[in-house]
């Protein structure tokens, strides 16, 4: 999400998922297969949730396992009950997060837990932590103290946890270990707005993004990359292939909207110096997440569609171009918030509502 928010009230976008060759309880997994692949996109059955529910982001930690979180019984701009998911290789279940608010970003481990960041009513940021259905809160520097505010997480390997948002001394990553919680040290560029978005490259680097702040952190020092800048503009995205092969994804809504008018999708390759604009398969919605494959190279997009609403619209990587890929077609408008990838398999999950935010029809919406 996780992270960017676009349409007045067209909140979050990306996810979807298939997998490791397994059956269980029917739901099969299909093996790796080839980069730029083509793939028939399915809906899987979400259980039923409060009125203008949405799922935000998703992560998994295999075939079997996996967390999708978002917020249900919203009114209008009042926050309503964070909403959280689990599935266990053959169903999507409720759990029960115990948090009165929304959870806008989730990350798994290859341990089998998962981590999740939110905000409560009163504005206060919360961590929580995750075991199969179970949640706990976690305490960290600053909770609850003026100025702090948490917005991604991602993890790594050895139980290294990574956390965007910002502390009232202007650090913007948290990290955690084994328990001990620690904000690194400030990146030389300042910013009011804190990153909303988070991303762990295999060789270890831990990017965060945001409208006002693209910057690397190699493990000792920060590296500023220029923000991409924009009228009315939101990231929802990056893959970095490599430091000087990027990619973003996102909205712009330029001169004269909102309201009313639906924003441009966004495209984005950069070279670690700057950026250059590319024309997406569809031009009027919102490019909502990237993810790589296995490597690390460019894999698929997630999409919403202004002019076809009934079907999320994905990209896919052939190799040379970004390609579209469509979702299966529903009877309810698809609104796809977020996308991962299911480690040990070619499979991803998707997941979002089924009609803009926060319409009190909105339903869980999850596709594979």
């Amino acid at each position: 999400m996780r992270r960017r928010r676009f349409i007045g009230g067209l909140g979050g976008l990306v996810g979807a998922g298939l997998g490791l060759a397994s059956m269980r309880g029917g739901a099969a997994w299909a093996a790796p297969g080839l980069l730029g692949e083509a793939r028939e996109w399915q809906a899987v059955a979400a259980p039923e949730a409060g009125p203008a529910a949405q799922l935000l982001d998703v992560a998994a930690a295999g075939p079997d396992l996996a967390w999708a979180v978002g917020e249900e019984s919203r009114s209008g701009s009042a926050r309503g009950t964070a909403l959280a998911l689990v599935w266990d290789g053959t169903a999507w279940q409720r759990t029960d997060p115990g948090l009165s608010g929304h959870l806008g970003s989730v990350a798994a481990s290859s341990d089998g837990r998962a981590w999740a960041v939110g905000t409560d009513t009163s504005g206060t940021a919360r961590l929580l932590a995750g075991d199969g259905p179970t949640w706990r809160e976690t305490d960290f520097p600053g909770r609850g103290a003026p100025g702090t505010s948490l917005a991604a997480v991602t993890t790594g390997p050895r139980g290294h946890v990574w956390v965007s948002g910002r502390n009232s001394d202007g650090s913007v990553l948290l990290h955690g270990h084994r328990g001990k919680w620690t904000w690194l040290e400030a990146p030389p560029a300042t910013t009011t707005i804190p990153p909303y978005g988070i991303h762990r490259a295999p060789c270890g680097d831990v990017w965060v993004y945001g409208s006002e702040l693209v910057a690397r952190w190699d493990g000792a020092a920060w590296t500023m990359l220029p923000a991409p800048g924009g009228i009315r503009a939101g990231l929802t995205g990056l893959l970095p292939v490599a430091r000087d092969d990027i990619w973003m994804t996102g909205y712009e809504y330029g001169i004269g909207g909102p309201p009313g008018k639906p924003p441009a999708v966004r495209l984005l390759h950069g070279d670690g110096t700057g950026w250059e604009y590319l024309k997406a398969p569809f031009g009027v919605g919102v490019l909502t997440g990237i993810v790589g494959d296995a490597q690390g190279r460019p894999d698929r997009i997630s999409g919403w569609d202004f002019w076809d609403q009934t079907r999320a619209h994905y990209l896919r990587w052939d190799g040379t171009a970004w390609v579209s890929e469509r979702g299966p077609v529903a009877t309810t408008p698809v609104v796809i918030n977020a996308l991962a990838t299911v480690p040990d398999s070619d499979g991803y999950w998707a997941v979002g509502t089924t009609s803009p935010p926060p319409s009190p029809t909105g339903q869980p919406r999850i596709e594979r």
